[in-house]
């Protein structure tokens, strides 16, 4: 039985990650650890010692997970700008001195709302030019899920303006779908498979459900471990997990 790593995104204590722990568990028979990083370490994210002090905490996890249970790999999932560092953790070139070389112990990274291409910061440039879309697949199976849950309008609701300003932030037009944060076309990681989650959210401060959710859990892991292959080229195709439309929240906090 696989066991099951979840790194959380910024800023997010390990309380909000109960009810995504308590589903995957439910789901899967697996064990789930949580990796949520102090504030203090976030806030040294925005450069490499930040990102070394994450590492470190990640891999720890990830080696009890394998040696607690009978597996040689993990699932690794990273929500936010977790996905992002997970990303990182795969590289086998060593980072501030350390070698992880991740790659040998995740048999699959799922990433969830992840600001994969951005134009934000050399942290990030500095990830995309070492660990490049889907470095190691098919080694590593690769799933990048996005969440559509608001268009961004200049016009709008509050939650639409702020939405279309987090959007051009992280590089789109502004008027995008997304998850409220992170627009799709940036949560999309190049060579991944990809996973589109109509009316999720990207916390629960911006609106339910969001990924974590009792009843989005499901419709991202089922879809992610299904019987297709992944990693096959994908030629801009994003599958569609969900079914109506994306609805709009009455505020964003």
């Amino acid at each position: 039985m696989t066991p099951v790593v979840v790194l959380g995104g910024l800023l997010c204590p390990a309380f909000v990650y109960r009810e995504l722990r308590a589903t995957l568990g439910a789901l899967t028979g697996a064990p789930v650890r949580v990796v949520a990083p102090p504030p203090w370490e976030w806030l040294l994210a925005v450069a490499p010692v930040g990102w070394s002090l994450i590492l470190r905490r990640l891999h720890r996890a990830v080696q009890t997970a394998i040696e607690q249970s009978e597996a040689t790999r993990v699932t690794l999932v990273g929500h936010s700008a977790g996905g992002v560092i997970a990303r990182l953790y795969l590289a086998p070139e060593p980072f501030r001195g350390d070698t992880f070389d991740g790659r040998r112990l995740v048999e699959r990274l799922i990433t969830l709302g992840s600001p994969h291409h951005t134009r934000s910061g050399p942290m990030r440039r500095r990830v995309d030019a070492l660990v490049p879309g889907a470095r190691f697949a098919p080694a590593v199976h690769y799933v990048a899920a996005a969440g559509s849950a608001l268009v961004g309008d200049a016009s709008g609701r509050a939650a639409q303006r702020l939405a279309r300003l987090c959007y051009a932030s992280l590089g789109d037009n502004g008027e995008a779908g997304g998850d409220g944060l992170v627009p799709v076309s940036v949560a999309l990681l190049r060579d991944a498979r990809h996973l589109t989650l109509p009316g999720v959210w990207h916390a629960p401060w911006f609106g339910r459900p969001w990924y974590g959710s009792r009843d989005a859990v499901p419709r991202w892991w089922q879809a992610a471990t299904a019987g297709e292959v992944p990693n096959e080229p994908r030629a801009g195709v994003v599958s569609c997990v969900g079914r109506g439309p994306a609805r709009s929240p009455g505020g964003c906090s």
